[in-house]
């Protein structure tokens, strides 16, 4: 008689040790997939962070909102202020003074701390803090470090009158229409 053939029958000692290494060896197959699996995706993870990161960063320095209003405006036509004028436009700042057939733009804003200053009669006073001007923006008294600015005066081919806060003139500096 021969050698009895081997069988996968439950309660052969041999063949449970075969299919218990055989069934460890799998779990172990699984094991390393998922946390090769994990260790990748943690590593996404942490790339796509910095990259959000960094991306936000470039996006967001510079604000996508502006602050004020346009610094170029319309103001009318030259006859709507007539010879000795001195018309004040709070919205914009600016008071627009008219001698003769001359135009200025004189800034409205106390160089102290920013009041909107007044038109009267020897010039333009702050009801803020006291500080005085004379009629071309000097100061003459009170806390004020300097005079106010003078904005460029233009006139449009439409025959309007537009002044550009961006471009200070100097003081006395009018425009002839």
């Amino acid at each position: 008689m021969g050698a009895a053939p081997k069988t996968n029958e439950p309660g052969s000692p041999p063949a449970q040790q075969a299919g218990h290494a055989h069934a460890s060896h799998e779990q172990t197959a699984r094991q390393i997939p998922r946390r090769s699996f994990l260790a990748w995706l943690s590593g996404a993870g942490i790339v796509g962070s910095l990259v959000a990161g960094v991306f936000s960063t470039f996006v967001f320095m510079k604000p996508r909102v502006t602050y004020g209003q346009p610094n170029r405006f319309l103001i009318g036509r030259p006859e709507e202020f007539p010879s000795g004028a001195r018309v004040a436009i709070d919205t914009k700042r600016v008071c627009i003074v008219r001698e003769g057939n001359k135009v200025a733009a004189i800034s409205t804003t106390c160089t102290h701390l920013g009041c909107i200053v007044a038109p009267s009669q020897t010039g333009f006073q702050c009801p803020c803090h006291g500080s005085q001007f004379d009629v071309d923006g000097n100061v003459t008294g009170g806390p004020a470090p300097k005079a106010l600015a003078w904005f460029q005066v233009s006139l449009t081919p439409s025959g309007e009158l537009e002044v550009d806060k961006d471009n200070e003139i100097q003081t006395g500096t009018y425009l002839s229409v």
